[in-house]
């Protein structure tokens, strides 16, 4: 609900009319292979530097059908500032043939251009960004690899200025001689019945290239089976940490020692499995402070009736499992959770969660009967006091839409103050949430450009001050599950008119410090200080 008036927030599907024409192709088969169940994901970037946020969308293929996997093809769409938006995958000559899976976006180079990485079942593709519209696929730069990939994210993990790369790798799916279900029916395997696959780190060059350095780095694991990543400084000690959401084994959780080395702590920090002491089907993950205290919270999407988890950061490199005292099990228990996100939907000051669900069996209703392949999504309302209630039956036609989701991320589409939603579903359509009535409270926008930092401020922590109650944020690239966010930190900031206090800590260590800050608009900060700022485009 809005914090002024009452009125709910409602999301409408404006994906057909606004041109986001997409129906993702899964190649399923009677073979029931593990790669047709896992995509597709998608992201928003502003991929010519106009200030507009763009969509990409990583379209499938087939592993038995080559005919199938010739009409696969991920898209880019342009955005035309008027809520409509182009189909310009041609002109930009992203020519994507392989199984896609997902996708992250980040300057890798500092050349002030939006670079594109797809992770496949396969080789991964890195396309940097010419400048002029178009893309070029750089296969000399040593990211390729050759696993079934998912999710990936950039971060600079030892603060030189680059932007550095990691990429969850999930199982090995090469024995196809696995049949799963039972006598009369087929399905898809647990991922218990494949071997793990080892997610791998690329260190950045500064010379367009990378380096493998997962060992080097002390992050190489044969136990896991990576589907989610998100980096996030959980220590804020000023360096970037990440958390691997694995499946059916516990999660990862990889303190930062400096010097580019990773300590795995997530059994002793608490997020390695659940309450019980159980792994979980983790799927999707996201960090955002949720209730206010300045520390990074953890959430984690899970399989149906295992409920979904939330992690309360409780300092010293501690977190709880707050699931049950902030109404997240009985909201998530029936669902199976793929992306999730952060966000202030309806700018009370507050992060909400959303999460988009969808099984991962077409036939789930064979073997239980109350079960779903295809499912609503989740808008868990935070009530300030970091309790959560699902209001997604309130919140519009957007919502009630039962779809085999994937990955769900959030950004200012239209730059009018409230964010929106990029929703991919399996086999299906994808769908663009307008939000329509969440910027009838005040708002923000901050895109950083860094300096001695990386270009993109990624890995940046923005803290916003409002009559002492404080918001932080942290520039990510990379997050939910196979998607990313806008790169933009928004803060809802209810009915204030400016923020107190806006303090910038970059990943160089840089501090910029801003004071009495007018609301309801784009702040371009440049490392050092220099502000820019641009009014939303519309208020309603």
């Amino acid at each position: 609900m809005s914090l002024l008036d009452g009125s709910p927030v409602l999301f409408r599907d404006v994906a057909v009319e606004s041109g986001v024409t997409f129906n993702h192709i899964n190649g399923a088969s009677a073979a029931k292979h593990i790669v047709e169940t896992m995509g597709s994901g998608g992201l928003l970037f502003d991929y010519d530097g106009d200030g507009w946020l763009d969509v990409f969308l990583v379209d499938g293929g087939s592993v038995v059908d080559p005919g199938t996997a010739a009409r696969a093809r991920s898209r880019l769409f342009h955005n035309r500032r008027d809520g409509t938006f182009d189909d310009v995958t041609a002109a930009s000559k992203i020519e994507h043939h392989a199984y896609g899976m997902g996708a992250c976006a980040a300057d890798y180079d500092n050349d002030g251009h939006e670079d594109l990485y797809l992770t496949n079942f396969g080789a991964n593709a890195l396309y940097r960004n010419n400048g002029d519209g178009t893309f070029g696929d750089v296969r000399a730069a040593g990211v390729g690899g050759s696993a079934l990939s998912t999710s990936c994210a950039f971060a600079d993990i030892d603060n030189d200025g680059r932007l550095d790369l990691f990429v969850t790798n999930y199982v090995d799916p090469e024995d196809n001689s696995k049949t799963c279900g039972d006598s009369r029916v087929r399905a898809y395997c647990r991922p218990d019945v494949y071997n793990g696959a080892a997610s791998v780190l690329y260190r950045n060059n500064g010379d367009g290239t990378f380096t493998d350095v997962t060992r080097a780095s002390g992050v190489y694991r044969t136990d896991g089976k990576g589907l989610g990543v998100v980096f996030g400084d959980y220590d804020d000690d000023g360096r970037v940490d990440f958390f691997v959401a694995n499946d059916l084994v516990p999660n990862f959780l990889f303190h930062n020692e400096g010097r580019g080395t990773f300590r795995e702590v997530g059994l002793s920090a608490g997020v390695a499995v659940a309450s019980d002491g159980r792994a979980r089907a983790g799927m999707g993950t996201d960090f955002g402070d949720y209730d206010g205290d300045g520390r990074l919270d953890l959430a984690v999407t899970n399989f149906e009736m295992e409920t979904h988890n939330l992690y309360r950061n409780l300092g010293g490199g501690l977190f709880a499992d707050a699931t049950l005292a902030s109404g997240m099990a009985a909201a998530t228990l029936r669902f199976l959770g793929f992306g999730a996100v952060f966000l202030d939907y309806d700018n009370d000051g507050s992060l909400d969660l959303a999460i988009a669900n969808g099984h991962v069996l077409d036939n789930t209703s064979h073997f239980q009967s109350a079960s779903r392949y295809a499912q609503r999504k989740l808008l868990l309302h935070n009530d300030g006091r970091g309790r959560f209630t699902d209001v997604a039956a309130a919140a519009g036609t957007g919502f009630a839409l039962e779809r085999v989701s994937r990955t769900i991320v959030a950004g200012d589409g239209d730059n009018d103050g409230d964010l929106d939603l990029l929703v991919t579903n399996n086999g299906q359509a994808a769908n663009l949430l307008r939000n329509e009535g969440g910027n009838r409270g005040n708002a923000v926008l901050v895109r950083l450009i860094g300096r001695e930092s990386n270009r993109d401020g990624i890995g940046a922590r923005l803290r916003a001050t409002v009559a002492g109650r404080s918001q932080i944020r942290e520039i990510k690239a990379g997050s939910s599950y196979l998607g990313q966010n806008d790169l933009r930190a928004h803060f809802g900031l209810g009915a204030a008119r400016e923020i107190d206090r806006l303090e910038v800590r970059w990943p160089s260590g840089h501090r910029d410090v801003l004071e009495y800050v007018a609301v309801n608009g784009i702040l371009t900060i440049t490392e050092g200080g220099d502000l820019r700022r641009t009014p939303f485009s519309t208020r309603k």
